[in-house]
């Protein structure tokens, strides 16, 4: 900012008359001069140096402009120095700006983050196509470039990737043209300006907002500069000039045909095609002569490998533009795939099949350089997608960087693919208001969709178009959708706004935020559309409790084939702080006065740095390809389900363990395992019935699968699905009712409030009614009260409901103080009873506390509550539990139930019931953009929390219960406003543990983060409830 300031003062001495306001002003405007959008391809001066696995800095043809150029930016359009775009203009004094390179991330203004609201409307009319002049900045970029030599005779043109929000263009003083569309590419020849052999000045202007800022109204951070690639490239006057390949499938899916349809510019004499493999054999060979500068051919292929994101088989098309004596002028290759994309019986088919849509939402966005995405990012975050067994993505929303596109054709991704249009913040709902009705924009919508489709034509990758997001329905969007399918019959077309009311142009409904029901209630019309949510299961924070249920939905209903996770990674941006401590910064850090939507742009299955959430576990589980039932416990036989619909089971191993209350007895190995696609087959583990019957207690068999070997992205040994099965189960009640107290040598004595045994002392507070200290060995176990705790830290679903205000606040059950009645402490036979009766007057129900201490430190306890059945609207708890804290030295966990991750009742999945030691400090996680609940483990039979010496408190109870322990309060995580949106690195410990167990803690909930509650079977009425439970010593013997 301070970059910026300076800026100002200088440029205010020095300006121009206003830019003219028929461009960026102007929604009819959106492009001057550019060259016609075609397929991407770089051209080479051979076929032998044209291949997809080049990068085009190899070709001679091409010169990156990437890198630091000089920069001015100033408060407005128009406040620009005089002549500015001249060869021979002093800009001694201005800074530098890298290409690609946000001002934002850069120091010159804030980044600003809204969801909805466009960025100004806090301070100028939201009416389109008008946007202020006042915070408009305005930056304009110099530099100098020479040219090869050799280029003289050809034309050049210059690329630039992606401009935010528009962009002039000079080339040695000359006005070229302008652009809108910040996410597709502009090109203009420039031959007419240049001069090879010598230096040539560029000169780019960008505006932070124009008319078409209107129709980019995404959800995510609003940043300005260039966001791509930027490159000059030759070509030759004849040349090709568009190269367009459908694939199809033909004989049932079993041979392949190529339709291949290529534009010249004159004086072509032939275009010479090649098929070749993966190995680089040739298949096919042929020369065709274009008439009219148009060439339409086409390929058989028998039994080629099809294309699929399972196995995403690439051929090589080459194609050469040959002069009339056969001379080869340029050549371009092509990767192509074989798969055909249709609906049929109201399901989406991919090569004959009914795929199913492991999905999720995916914004070019990097925490320390916005919107530029290099190559080996885009690489790490599909190697993550493979990793969560994610097999589809869709570009939200907008069109993607075209190596993103490269990189899903060869790794295996399906792709929808999103025009740059979204103006959920303009009337979106309201027919006579949008812009989806508006003439003034009609054009601007159908050129980004025709620009889109143009260059990404070619990606077998990309099997369904989107026409936009969230910006209403209305003639401007038909006529996107007649003309894409018109141009390309061979995909579908989507469209979430014509998903609700029945309208023509979407061939799938995709709509966002269905909950079950919703869903439910359209596949039981038996539509004739297929259900893939474009966007469901809202991840944000400590989410995604309930994706188990939609996956059972997607895996029993044939015409619901899933959706897209919103979304892939958390949109905070990386901020270190003078002292070095690292923060991920969301809306409203930079300052007080933008717009902003706080925390809602941290929504990912990862954190920001790619880390993973704890709920990516569940999303990968719940994913996976390979799935176990139990058929025989006695004999060892399981059956193996491959859901994959191209590729067997060959490349897994199969690694299986029974364990007995937790600790593995006996396991083995199937090294090589073959199940056909959609196929289930009966296997024999191999374990010794006899001997597994014999064992006492709770018997588990975990059975994983892993890569035999090392693939393109992951490593051998790489674990893909795993699933546990019972082959006994645990039966808590019986166990809780044999675990008896150890020996003591010494009687209990009861002084006054206090209970003393052999090598313990225990103290109730009189006044409270609560356990407030337990000295074993002389060592304080407790630092915090032994008290009743019915709420947790609220989620960032939690404070969506809340927000929302359709059910009661659950606020109040951090509110409750439970007023003590009556408090009895009796010594009876061996033992000590203590019983505490309250009233809860917030919600007029009672409570009661009951111990039993025994001789050996134990204590029994039972937690009753008795609601009031005459109130009503009381909110449901968020938990039904007790909490204390202990002395930091407290700092090991063991423990016997899930995990060994985070987990909830309704995120459990992933989470496999075993053995777990871990630490304190471990539990809290600390990647969620605002500190929030965290740390549980669920379905613990027992849990211990212990010194390092060993010494502690166990607890078990005779139902599965839930338990935390972390270095933070609740009241240090949630204040109880809304507002209070912290970052967990400013969070500082007390020096305690602070332990949670509970009877039963509320879901997370996915369905959305406005207002949608966890499915009610994972809710907590305000109803009776009773918890018993064990508190043991340990680390003593007797």
């Amino acid at each position: 900012m301070k970059k910026l300031l300076f800026i100002l003062l200088f440029a205010a001495s020095s300006v121009s008359a206003k830019a003219p306001a028929e461009r960026w002003l102007d929604p009819t405007c959106f492009g001057v001069n550019r060259a016609p959008m075609r397929t991407s391809f770089i051209v080479y001066p051979t076929a032998g140096e044209a291949s997809p696995e080049n990068t085009p800095e190899r070709s001679p043809l091409y010169r990156s402009l990437n890198g630091v150029w000089t920069f001015l930016c100033v408060d407005r359009p128009g406040a620009e120095p005089e002549g500015f775009f001249r060869p021979g203009f002093d800009d001694s004094s201005w800074g530098e700006m890298p290409v690609p390179g946000l001002w934002e991330m850069n120091g010159y203004g804030d980044p600003v983050y809204t969801n909805k609201p466009y960025p100004w409307h806090k301070f100028f009319p939201v009416k389109a196509p008008l946007v202020p002049y006042e915070q408009n900045y305005t930056g304009i970029y110099r530099r100098t470039v020479t040219l090869p030599e050799e280029w003289k005779g050809k034309e050049l043109f210059i690329h630039i990737g992606s401009a935010t929000s528009n962009l002039t263009l000079w080339v040695n003083g000359h006005e070229v043209g302008y652009s809108e569309d910040s996410k597709l590419e502009a090109e203009w020849e420039i031959t007419r300006y240049t001069k090879p052999g010598q230096e040539n000045l560029i000169v780019m202007r960008i505006n932070r907002w124009c008319d078409g800022s209107y129709l980019e109204d995404q959800d995510f951070w609003r940043m300005t500069g260039i966001g791509r690639d930027c490159y000059l490239y030759a070509r030759d006057k004849r040349r090709l000039a568009d190269v367009r390949i459908t694939p199809d499938l033909t004989s049932d899916y079993r041979d392949g045909e190529l339709q291949i349809r290529i534009a010249t510019t004159p004086g072509i004499g032939a275009v010479r095609l090649v098929l070749r493999d993966d190995a680089g054999a040739e298949l096919l060979r042929r020369t065709v002569t274009p008439r009219q500068n148009r060439i339409e051919t086409s390929f058989e292929v028998s039994n080629p490998r099809k294309w699929s994101a399972e196995s995403p088989a690439l051929y090589t098309l080459t194609a050469e533009a040959l002069t009339r004596d056969g001379s080869v002028i340029e050549a371009a290759a092509f990767p192509v795939g074989f798969r055909k994309v249709e609906i049929r019986g109201g399901q989406l088919l991919v090569n004959g099949q009914p795929i199913l849509i492991k999905g999720v939402n995916r914004h070019e966005m990097e925490p320390n350089t916005g919107y530029y995405v290099t190559r080996e990012e885009m690489i790490r975050d599909i190697r993550e997608m493979k990793r969560l067994n994610i097999n589809a993505v869709r570009t939200c929303h907008y069109p993607d960087a075209p190596i993103w596109y490269d990189l899903c054709d060869r790794y295996g991704l399906y792709v929808v693919d999103e025009a740059n249009i979204e103006s959920h913040g303009y009337f979106y709902h309201d027919k006579s208001k949008n812009l989806a009705g508006n003439p003034d924009f009609a054009q601007a919508h159908l050129d980004r969709n025709q620009r889109m489709v143009h260059r990404d034509f070619n990606h077998p990758s990309i099997i369904i178009w989107s026409t936009g997001n969230e910006a209403g329905n209305g003639p401007n969007f038909e006529r996107c959708y007649d003309w894409i399918k018109a141009f390309d019959p061979s995909r579908p077309v989507q469209y979430e706004q014509a998903s609700y009311h029945g309208d023509y142009n979407t061939d799938i409904t995709c709509p966002m935020y269905w909950d079950y029901n919703t869903c439910q209630r359209y596949l039981d019309r038996n539509p004739d559309k297929p259900l893939i949510q474009c966007e469901y299961a809202h991840a944000m924070g400590n989410s995604l409790g309930g994706l188990k249920e939609y996956w059972e939905m997607i895996r029993r209903e044939p015409r619901y084939q899933g959706g897209f996770i919103w979304d892939f990674a958390d949109q905070a941006l990386a901020w270190r702080s003078p002292e070095g401590r690292l923060t991920f910064r969301y809306g409203g850090d930079y300052n007080d006065r933008d717009a902003s939507d706080s925390t809602f742009c941290c929504n990912g299955i990862l954190a920001s740095d790619r880390s993973w959430h704890p709920h990516a576990y569940e999303v990968k589980h719940l994913h996976q390809p390979v799935h176990t039932t139990l058929r025989d416990a006695k004999k060892g036989i399981v059956a193996l389900y491959n859901e994959n619909f191209f590729t067997d089971l060959s490349p897994y191993r199969l690694l299986w363990e029974v364990s007995a209350n937790g600790k593995p007895v006996t396991s083995g190995v199937i090294e090589r395992i073959e199940v056909a696609p959609q196929q289930t087959k009966e296997i024999t583990l191999g374990y010794d019935p006899a001997r597994i019957e014999a064992l006492d207690g709770e018997l588990l068999l975990t059975v994983r699968y892993q890569l035999r070997e090392t693939t393109d992205l992951l490593e051998a040994g790489y674990e893909v699905a795993a699933d546990q099965l019972v082959l006994r189960a645990d039966d808590s009640a019986r166990r809780f009712a044999s675990l008896e107290a150890g020996a003591s040598r010494e009687e209990l004595r009861l002084d006054g409030g206090s209970v003393t045994g052999e090598d313990f002392t225990l103290r109730f507070d009189p006044e409270t009614g609560c356990l407030v200290s337990y000295r074993l060995r002389g060592v304080e176990l407790l630092s915090g009260a032994l008290r009743p705790n019915f709420y947790r830290a609220a989620t960032d679903n939690d404070l969506g409901v809340r927000q929302a205000g359709k059910v009661p606040d659950s606020r109040i059950w951090a509110e409750i103080t439970p007023r003590l009645e009556k408090f009895d402490l009796t010594k009876e036979n061996q033992q000590v009873r203590a019983t505490a009766h309250y009233l809860l007057p917030q919600v007029g129900g009672r409570l009661t506390l009951s111990y039993r201490i025994a001789e050996d430190g134990t204590i029994r306890v039972r937690e009753t509550l008795k609601a009031d059945s005459t109130r009503t609207g009381v909110a449901d708890l968020m938990r039904f539990g007790m909490m204390f804290e202990a002395p930091g030295m407290f700092n090991t966990l063991s423990y016997y139930g899930r995990g060994p991750m985070e987990n909830y009742a309704d995120r459990a999945s992933a989470a496999f019931v075993g053995r777990y030691d871990q630490r304190v400090a471990d539990q809290f996680h600390a990647k969620y953009a605002s500190p929030q609940e965290s740390g549980t483990r669920s379905g613990l039979r027992w849990w211990r929390l212990t010194d390092e010496t060993g010494l502690g408190l166990e607890i078990c109870s005779d139902r599965h219960f839930s338990a935390s322990a972390i270095p933070y309060s609740i009241p240090q995580l949630d204040n109880g406003t809304p507002e209070y949106r912290r970052h967990p690195s400013e969070l500082v410990s007390d020096g305690r543990t602070h332990v949670c167990f509970d009877l039963i803690q509320s879901g997370l909930g996915c369905v959305n983060s406005w207002g949608k509650q966890a499915r009610p079977e994972y809710r907590i009425p305000y109803a009776d409830l009773q918890f018993d439970f064990l508190l043991r010593p340990v680390g003593v013997s007797h």
